[in-house]
């Protein structure tokens, strides 16, 4: 006979085995940073303690060498760790020494000699200082350098003068300091050099600094992968909806079957957000294809919308406050082009104006249509004039063209004004922009040139001819530099020149907004807007037939407390004449001083001028750069 005896309950086991496991599980949590520490004993302990730092740190050290030591020494980190004892903060001086050597060393100090010192400080705001005596050595100048290629790149004789680029403007030269910043700039500048052009997906293979720490020599060694070369394929629109992706297509101007070249890509989106037809606009190249000799390109878009209303507010010195408001279809009944209708009133100027806009042909060139009714003040009379434009015209990526028809009328308000007249004329235009940046130069140059032919409408008929003409040159001279050596930008001169032209009978009334004033913000300076003219015998400016200008800026980085600002000074000279004789030209000179700020919507331009003719100041503002 089997007796079955009851078992006593396990739960005690099994408590005890669970608490064994939880304080195991403990064990492997992360443990808290001894500054995290801290900053939980303070919020439990007073606010006085949370404040306090219970020790400092100085940092005895070459200017080269301090600053950057004193914003990234680990022991600052345990400033107010308000139960660290002396020992504890001795071993943490030991730590620091081995972070200070790491530091140096990515400034190029590889021998440096340091000395760290514990001082009791009772009578001040910490009770103790730590003193970090640093003579940081000779620093280590770059020995020798090699630059090599693997991939394609390396035996493609069309990439020999991509390679000898990349080798000749690599940064970090023999005889340069060492430091980490700058090996990972270079290093990186000549990725962006390769990858700019044919070789979108090429890598950094292999890269080696070769530190001699007793002779204070570096050699540095890159090797860059390649990968394939590549040539733009089809363009493959996305986001399409309103807007055809045909006009996409035609507006990018994509040059497929070309190589690779993200300038060409980043011009081919430009145009794309410039047009007014989209919101947002990305292009990258599809490099994942099974064939990069037509990899095609992505057009990421997000349409505008098919009307909208924009009001704006503006200021400047010539006109004073200004108020415009701006009506735009992005796709007109009938025609499909895209309309911006504008008015704007200032002080000196109210204006209505609409420009009509179709989408450009495969060639780049399109049709467009303009209208402008507009009152302004010209030399010493009110104007009310009119305009209509109709023509062709084609926007590249450094010429602008047009030919067009124009239609011109102008009404003289005041004592004893000029006739009223109106004309037509067949007109060319070409603008060249050659310039290292179209926002804010720093060299290169701009011309425009306007030719025109037609006939006077009021009084007699009589045939006229109009020539205008505008260069910007802009020329380094040599380089200033901040104190330290790591900053430098170049001295400017700035040239300007300006000439127009309207050759006809005398008896020929023109209409003066055919014929050239000149003074104020971008002309001449010291003068006021459009009042330097052809002087009539009872003193009275008009608009006159010849125009002449010339202008002369030398434009200067400024440094400040041994820095780099973004901020420049301009000294400047400029003169203009306008007459009806070529002989009767007389200049008006302006002279002055200024300031440059490369702020980040562009450059903001501040000028004060002496009218020598008017013999008064005068103060010039202006926002942004074009040509």
């Amino acid at each position: 006979m089997h007796r079955v005896v009851p078992r006593k309950p396990a739960w005690k086991p099994a408590l005890f085995f669970s608490i064994v496991l939880l304080l195991q599980g403990c064990s492997l949590l992360p443990k808290s940073d001894p500054a995290d520490e801290a900053g939980t004993g303070a919020v439990a302990g007073s606010s006085s303690a949370a404040s306090k730092d219970v020790f400092a740190v100085e940092v005895k050290a070459p200017d080269t060498v301090r600053d950057y030591l004193e914003r990234n020494l680990e022991i600052q980190r345990y400033k107010r760790v308000d139960d660290l004892g002396a020992a504890e903060l001795s071993r943490l001086m030991v730590a620091a020494e081995g972070n200070a050597r790491e530091l140096l060393g990515t400034l190029g100090y590889f021998t440096p000699t340091l000395v760290f010192e514990l001082t009791e400080t009772p009578g001040e705001a910490a009770p103790r200082r730590v003193t970090v005596n640093v003579q940081p050595g000779e620093q280590t100048r770059v020995d020798d350098v090699q630059i090599e290629f693997s991939g394609p790149i390396a035996t493609d004789p069309a990439s020999v003068q991509q390679r000898d680029s990349i080798r000749s403007t690599w940064p970090l030269r023999a005889g340069q300091p060492f430091n980490q910043l700058a090996w990972d700039n270079a290093k990186a500048t000549a990725l962006r050099n390769l990858t700019a052009k044919r070789y979108p997906t090429a890598s950094i293979a292999t890269s080696r600094a070769e530190i001699d720490a007793d002779n204070s020599k570096a050699k540095l060694s890159a090797n860059y992968q390649s990968g394939p070369a590549y040539r733009f394929g089809p363009l493959d629109v996305r986001g399409a909806e309103r807007y055809d992706a045909d006009g996409v297509r035609r507006i990018a101007r994509v040059p497929s079957g070309t190589e690779y070249d993200q300038q060409k890509l980043l011009d081919a989106q430009q145009r794309l957000a410039s047009s007014g037809y989209y919101d947002s606009v990305f292009l990258t190249l599809d490099t994942d294809g099974a064939d990069p000799q037509m990899a095609p390109v992505i057009a990421q878009l997000r349409e505008a919308q098919l009307q909208k209303i924009v009001l704006g507010v503006g200021f400047t010195t010539d006109s004073g406050p200004r108020i415009s408001a701006d009506h735009i279809h992005n796709r007109m009944p009938l025609l499909g082009w895209r309309a911006v209708s504008r008015l704007s009133i200032d002080r000196e100027t109210q204006s209505l104006g609409t420009d009509w806009n179709a989408i450009p042909d495969n060639s780049g060139w399109r049709w467009f249509g303009s209208g402008l009714l507009k009152s302004e003040t010209s030399g010493s009379y009110k104007v009310d004039s009119g305009r209509v434009r109709g023509g062709r015209s084609k926007a590249g990526e450094r010429i602008d063209r047009s030919l067009f028809l124009q239609y011109d009328y102008s009404q003289n308000r005041g004592v004893d004004a000029p006739p009223s007249a109106s004309a037509v004329s067949a007109n060319w235009s070409w603008t060249g922009r050659y310039f290292d940046d179209a926002g804010a130069p720093t060299r290169g140059q701009g011309l425009a040139l306007e030719l025109g032919a037609g006939y006077t409408l009021t009084g007699e008929r009589r045939p006229f001819t109009r020539a205008y003409a505008r260069w910007l040159g802009i020329l380094p001279v040599g380089t200033v530099q901040a104190a330290d050596g790591t900053q430098a930008r170049s001295a400017r001169l700035q040239f300007r020149a300006e000439g127009g032209m309207v050759a006809a009978k005398d008896s020929a009334q023109i209409p003066s907004t055919l014929l050239f004033l000149t003074g104020g913000d971008t002309t001449v300076r010291g003068y006021s807007y459009r009042q330097i003219g052809t002087v009539r015998p009872d003193g009275q400016i008009v608009a006159g037939r010849y125009l002449g200008v010339a202008s002369i800026e030398w434009q200067r980085p400024v440094v400040y407390n041994g820095k780099m600002t973004e901020f420049e000074s301009v000294v400047f000279v400029d003169a203009g004449a306008v007459a009806d004789k070529p002989n009767q030209l007389k200049a008006k000179v302006g002279a002055g001083i200024g300031a440059r700020w490369r702020s980040p919507v562009g450059p903001v331009q501040a000028d004060v001028a002496y009218g020598v003719d008017t013999r008064k100041l005068r103060l010039h503002l202006r926002l942004g750069f074009t040509f």
